[in-house]
């Protein structure tokens, strides 16, 4: 991408600076997984966010689920996740998915919007389910976990198609520059 993904620009915020906000509304305290470039992301990290360090990003994606899990505040009663390359997610689908887990079903894990029967991001969970996510040995994976819970999984039909985007090339960059604010 030429760039580190949590620096790319959408409408005027890097990555990580939306993503920050935009769950920073919602969430008590937000914590921003730093693994590769983590001195040229630093930085753009608002103040108000954690950070949690990856010391083995190579590992992938659950090496970082669990650099975050691991600085979740004890009085946390769940969490969100979003990988940063997932920008463009609206504040209202993050609200409603917030307004949702405050008034979750008894014995709800999950919580996943979805669109057209097709799940997106973010995801929130319980602290038992961070808890069993942080158990998880480096071979394991975090889908896995979410499988085994999909019993207790609460959707949240959204008309968000930012909940899919996953910024993966620079030609899938280029269509999300496309699209209108969110």
């Amino acid at each position: 991408m030429g760039t580190p993904k949590a620096l790319l620009d959408f409408h005027g915020e890097t990555f990580v600076t939306r993503l920050t906000r935009v769950l920073g509304e919602h969430c008590g305290s937000v914590i921003v997984v730093l693994g590769n470039h983590a001195d040229q992301i630093r930085p753009h990290v608002p103040s108000h966010a954690r950070i949690a360090i990856n010391p083995a990003p190579s590992r992938g994606q659950l090496s970082s689920l669990q650099s975050g899990f691991a600085e979740l505040p004890p009085e946390a009663e769940g969490f969100a996740f979003i990988p940063v390359d997932c920008p463009a997610v609206a504040a209202e689908t993050v609200a409603s998915l917030a307004r949702t887990f405050e008034h979750r079903d008894a014995g709800t894990t999950f919580i996943i919007p979805r669109m057209n029967g097709k799940r997106g991001h973010p995801v929130l969970g319980v602290r038992s389910v961070a808890d069993e996510l942080l158990g998880l040995s480096p071979t394991d994976e975090a889908r896995a976990v979410v499988h085994r819970h999909v019993p207790n999984t609460q959707y949240v039909e959204v008309t968000d198609a930012g909940i899919f985007a996953d910024i993966d090339t620079p030609e899938a960059y280029r269509r999300l520059l496309q699209e209108p604010r969110a």
